[in-house]
């Protein structure tokens, strides 16, 4: 697991201090910016395997360093927040952070959240193309395509789509899929809801193959293989 580079982007030079250095302990390089701003500019140089990201910065905030992060690439990102707000974690995970930790928080837990997201991200490169009908998703390339066109989905969308697909049309309930996709149990006190947007939002960019997305009433989902 070692050797991957970690971007912080947190304006708490202290906590960056503590975090530059437990991080290069565990064998990681690190990579820090002050700012959201810098933050953006240090990624497109760096091009690191994880970024830790605060939510509240200068210039450029969190939230949409997360939508400028995700229009380009799939680089895991461990959100910091001080605010407990549920609709801020869930706003955060929708916008495409891939887990949170709420400050102030331990070191020891931030390490095995990075290790975590970094062993779940190693696992989405197996490769092979999977089909449902018109439907197909290519696991190695991370792409969607529908009758050969492309269909732009999100990182977390994608790996839902692949959860289904390696499910072979059983049902997954949406607990199973908080913990697969979003890496939460139930101890997170996530709201399941959160699946039922983002099924909605991948309905609509998956046109007619849609109906391959099947919701199991009182259960969750599965994926119309034939």
């Amino acid at each position: 697991m070692a050797g991957e580079k970690i971007l912080i982007v947190e304006d708490e030079k202290p906590l960056v201090k503590v975090l530059k250095y437990n991080l290069e302990k565990e064998g990681y390089r690190v990579a820090a910016a002050f700012d959201g701003e810098a933050g953006l500019l240090m990624w497109r140089q760096e091009r690191p395997d994880l970024i830790i990201l605060d939510l509240m910065l200068p210039k450029v905030d969190g939230f949409d360093f997360c939508k400028t992060l995700r229009r380009d690439c799939q680089t895991p990102i461990l959100m910091l927040t001080a605010r407990k707000e549920e609709v801020d974690r869930v706003l955060g995970l929708e916008l495409g952070a891939d887990d949170y930790v709420t400050k102030p928080f331990s070191v020891r837990e931030v390490l095995a959240r990075i290790k975590a997201i970094l062993k779940r991200a190693s696992g989405k490169s197996s490769p092979g193309i999977v089909r449902a009908g018109a439907l197909e998703a290519d696991l190695e390339r991370y792409e969607t395509r529908v009758n050969g066109k492309p269909v732009s989905l999100s990182p977390r969308e994608f790996m839902f789509l692949r959860c289904l697909f390696e499910a072979d049309g059983k049902a997954l309930s949406r607990d199973q899929l908080l913990e697969k996709v979003w890496g939460c149990d139930k101890s997170m006190d996530i709201d399941t809801r959160t699946i039922d947007q983002h099924v909605a939002r991948m309905r609509e960019k998956l046109g007619p193959e849609s109906k391959r997305i099947v919701t199991v009433k009182g259960v969750g989902y599965r994926i119309k293989l034939d």
